[in-house]
């Protein structure tokens, strides 16, 4: 839906009431196809999801993550669902999942805030399953596809 059009329609009351509400709605464009259109990222990340939540990357490709929203998220590759030979990743560096997930839960480790980036090279084809760790349980999963 055209934002300008909507808001046209409805009238500057409306407009007004929706000024704060600018975390999701101020990352799209008219013409976006999503958060990234235009930025320099290939996954965003809306309040509680991935955009897009399946990515397909080639072998040797950086993917890069942008949090788009107002909220704070974690990139946290899940190990029992990457390729056997994959190097692990998560934001903040961690080395595997247990490290990663309990540094968010100490002292926000892996943080990404809005507008931060987060960036990994995937060198094995396979499927990587990853989430965000403050807001799984909101269904926050993504996974990155990746062929020869």
């Amino acid at each position: 839906m055209n934002r300008r059009v909507y808001l046209a329609a409805v009238g500057t009351g409306a407009a007004a009431g929706l000024a704060g509400c600018t975390s999701v709605l101020s990352v799209f464009d008219d013409d976006d196809d999503g958060p990234c259109a235009g930025e320099d990222c290939d996954i965003g990340m809306s309040r509680n999801e991935f955009l897009p939540e399946t990515y397909e990357a080639s072998v040797g490709e950086t993917v890069v993550w942008k949090n788009t929203s107002g909220a704070d998220h974690t990139v946290t590759a899940l190990e029992n669902q990457i390729p056997e030979e994959a190097e692990y990743f998560a934001s903040g560096g961690y080395d595997d999942e247990e490290t990663a997930i309990d540094a968010w839960h100490e002292y926000r480790g892996g943080r990404l805030g809005t507008r931060d980036t987060y960036e990994h090279t995937f060198e094995v084809p396979g499927t990587y399953t990853y989430i965000c760790e403050p807001h799984v349980k909101g269904g926050m999963i993504g996974e990155v596809v990746v062929v020869e």
